[in-house]
């Protein structure tokens, strides 16, 4: 099985700075692309960002500007590094994964982290 698991959420200050990470673990043969979603209460879980296992990145517009994503694939660990942080970016992060655990898997599965709760707020 496949665990994710995110760290670095919190309070924090409009703009302000928090660096978010997950890290995949268990039965794990290979990982393609990583990426960030949020929710907010009454919203859609959208996306924040993507990583390809070559470093190809996509931001939606909103972070573009202000947040950066990046990856270790040898921690198979993704973060987010948010700066000048607005209250309209509070929301629980996800973090989630697409895997393989197995070298003769098909198809890559999409995993999902239990979230970490981001505030922005004076």
């Amino acid at each position: 099985q496949v665990q994710l698991v995110e760290s670095g959420g919190g309070l924090v200050q409009p703009g302000g700075s928090l660096r978010l990470s997950c890290a995949a673990s268990g039965t794990i043969f290979s990982v393609n692309a990583m990426g960030w979603y949020r929710q907010a209460p009454g919203n859609q879980r959208d996306l924040v960002a993507v990583i390809t296992p070559g470093g190809s990145t996509t931001y939606t517009d909103s972070a573009k500007d202000r947040f950066s994503i990046s990856r270790d694939n040898a921690e198979n660990t993704v973060y987010l590094q948010m700066n000048s942080l607005k209250p309209e970016d509070t929301a629980v992060y996800y973090c989630n994964a697409d895997v393989k655990t197995t070298s003769y898997s098909r198809t890559y599965l999409r995993h999902w982290g239990k979230g970490t709760l981001v505030t922005v707020s004076s």
